[in-house]
């Protein structure tokens, strides 16, 4: 099975004590949240941080879209209250569209295709 690869950033509110009760709360993700990430087509989630500065990485199912977990998410009130809580630490890049929380990055490079 061919799988699709997204790269996302988003920052967190530079805050010490808000970064480390972040990385708290990812050290022990509800599971709820782990089930609605692999209903959706997440085959796996990544992510990794330098400064305030996140780095998601997702690999998926083909069939695997934005909007689909978009449609799941906001029918999950678990997923919303995970969400919510997740809104006083995170914020969004300074290059982000207005009302997008985790941006899309562009691939510019890959050493196999050199």
């Amino acid at each position: 099975m061919k799988t699709k690869k997204y790269v996302l950033a988003c920052d967190l509110k530079d805050e010490v004590e808000l970064i480390k009760k972040y990385e708290e709360y990812h050290r022990e993700v509800w599971p709820e949240i782990i089930k609605s990430i692999l209903e959706v087509g997440i085959l796996n989630m990544e992510i990794f941080r330098t400064g305030n500065r996140l780095v998601m990485i997702i690999d998926t199912q083909p069939d695997f879209s934005f909007e689909m977990k978009a449609k799941a998410d906001k029918e999950n009130p678990k997923v919303q209250e995970w969400e919510s809580l997740m809104q006083q630490y995170q914020q969004a890049i300074p290059s982000a569209k207005n009302g997008e929380k985790w941006t899309p990055m562009d691939k510019i490079f890959d050493l196999k295709n050199t």
